[in-house]
């Protein structure tokens, strides 16, 4: 273990106010909820959770008691999920020292497998403030089929566990909400608590102002961004095409704009709005490089969030209808002629990569479609037709992904994460199933946080997985009108031609609050 780590492991989190004493504090709900979309068909689907109260924290005494609670770390890494679950340890121990934490090993399937270890005091101290989820493992196993729902229970019932914590993503926590309405309907006392987890920012709404992770990935990935930036303004050579983690939403690559002000960032909603064709885009680009390339200046930083194709109309089409033709064992030549044209008109090796293998929802995998490498194409064919463009082109390729999940958490990660972890305990002590742990207010200092649980039903709506409608939390996508995104498209005309360049360097932990306790710039609309 590095000096770094073992100074790490010293770091406190300082909880709200209101988790300061926790034999006094309850919940209590008020009025019902309904769901995001489709609410009929989500009542249907979740009979016994749906329409459940938004509930907000009251001061009450509590009775002491020992409670036996299960935690599974699902889907993708993200930096702060030893927290949830240190946090989760310590409010249980405070409740009282009997208390149980039991760790499933490598996601779901080991739920389904019976397969856990015993949390320990000892065990969870080399954890503390750590990055990464290899303390018990993750995984991407979905709870789907009558069989594994029917293992699963019997598991959780043969274990007796009073309450298991689901920390993960959109498709993790909708897995919660299927696994307590299956307790509640078999008359099984295990109480199911979310917690919001994606790098992505895509899990956000009304009362979960971001998850977890998100605030580290973005700082890590601007890091390199910025060392890339000055590398650039050094060898005056390169123009760097960055993609960036954001399948489904560009929050990292605006909150990554906003603090390194490259000279241009798409952002796939904006693109969606806008209704720009694929031809649109490589214009945009290949612009900006004229007009730098003419005035000497043959660099530049260009990020493109991951996902940015599936908001290219043409391409969403095209898309779609694969999704719907391979899920049916059919391939390209089943194309509609328009998404055949846009299917034609791609790079051979982008059309290789659409055909890879599926995604665990058995659509394209678009994580694996070079992006950046299909512009840079299509602007060095653009460029090569335009006899005003004097510059030279050279495009340099990168992908931000894995470096961004596991790293050392930020203060507000460390501490947000190990806030959410005693809120889940608190929601399973008092009987709740079926909702999120919510803590809310994040730019206020973390004393002022409040807290909440919500209802997952009601964060709901049904999309197409592998051809077939599924319920699933819907994805929160970039406001256009929020003031983040209305601060980059203030200035990102003055960081396009002229070099704005902004160098965050490394996450820091100690010294002056301003820099160790920032937040994210996504919280600030």
């Amino acid at each position: 273990m590095t000096p770094l780590q073992k100074h790490r492991l010293k770091y406190q989190p300082k909880l709200p106010k209101i988790l300061e004493d926790l034999d006094h504090v309850t919940f209590k709900g008020n009025g019902a909820t309904t769901s995001a979309q489709h609410e009929k068909e989500i009542e249907q689907l979740f009979p016994k959770t749906f329409g459940r109260p938004l509930l907000t924290p009251t001061s009450d005494e509590v009775p002491k008691k020992g409670l036996k609670i299960g935690v599974v770390l699902s889907g993708g890494q993200a930096a702060g999920g030893h927290n949830v679950i240190t946090g989760l340890f310590d409010a249980l121990k405070k409740f009282h020292h009997e208390s149980q934490l039991i760790g499933f090993l490598n996601g779901p399937s080991g739920i389904i497998e019976g397969e856990s270890l015993n949390l320990s005091e000892d065990l969870l101290s080399n954890y503390r403030n750590q990055g990464g989820f290899d303390l018990i493992g993750s995984g991407r196993t979905k709870i789907e089929t009558d069989e594994q729902l029917e293992k699963s229970l019997a598991v959780l019932d043969k274990l007796q566990l009073d309450g298991l914590v689901v920390i993960g993503g959109d498709d993790s926590n909708t897995n919660g909400a299927v696994l307590a309405e299956a307790c509640l309907a078999r008359g099984q006392k295990t109480k199911i608590i979310g917690v919001p987890k994606t790098i992505d920012g895509d899990l956000k709404n009304k009362y979960v102002d971001i998850s977890f992770g998100f605030h580290t990935a973005a700082s890590t990935y601007s890091e390199m961004i910025g060392n890339i930036a000055r590398d650039a303004a050094s060898a005056k050579k390169y123009t760097h095409f960055i993609k960036l983690m954001g399948r489904s939403a560009s929050h990292i690559a605006l909150e990554c704009a906003l603090s390194t002000h490259p000279n241009l960032c798409l952002i796939g909603e904006e693109v969606a709005e806008k209704k720009m064709t694929l031809k649109d885009v490589t214009n945009q680009i290949a612009d900006l490089i004229e007009k730098r390339g003419n005035k000497g200046k043959n660099y530049g930083v260009i990020l493109i969030p991951e996902g940015l194709i599936e908001f290219i109309p043409e391409m969403k089409i095209l898309i779609s209808e694969l999704n719907t033709l391979l899920a049916k064992g059919k391939d390209e030549t089943a194309l509609s002629p328009e998404a055949k044209a846009t299917f034609d008109f791609l790079p051979q090796e982008i059309r290789k990569q659409l055909l890879l293998d599926r995604d665990p929802h058995g659509n394209v995998q678009v994580s694996h479609i070079q992006t950046d490498l299909l512009f840079s194409t299509k602007v060095k064919e653009e460029l090569k037709g335009r006899s005003s463009f004097k510059g030279k082109f050279s495009p340099v390729h990168h992908f931000f992904g894995y470096e961004g999940r596991a790293g050392l958490p930020t203060n507000f990660d460390a501490t947000y994460c190990y806030a959410l972890g005693h809120v889940a305990a608190l929601l399973i002590r008092d009987g709740h199933t079926g909702y999120m742990s919510a803590v809310r207010h994040l730019t206020k200092p973390s004393e002022e946080w409040e807290i909440c649980g919500i209802p997952i039903t009601s964060l709901m709506n049904l999309e197409i997985r592998k051809g077939k409608e599924k319920p699933v939390i819907r994805k929160a996508l970039v406001d256009l009108s929020s003031a983040p995104f209305k601060a980059f498209a203030r200035n990102r005309d003055k960081w396009s031609v002229e070099d704005h360049y902004a160098f965050p360097g490394p996450i820091q932990f100690d010294g002056d609050p301003a820099i160790t306790d920032q937040v994210p710039h996504s919280l600030l609309a």
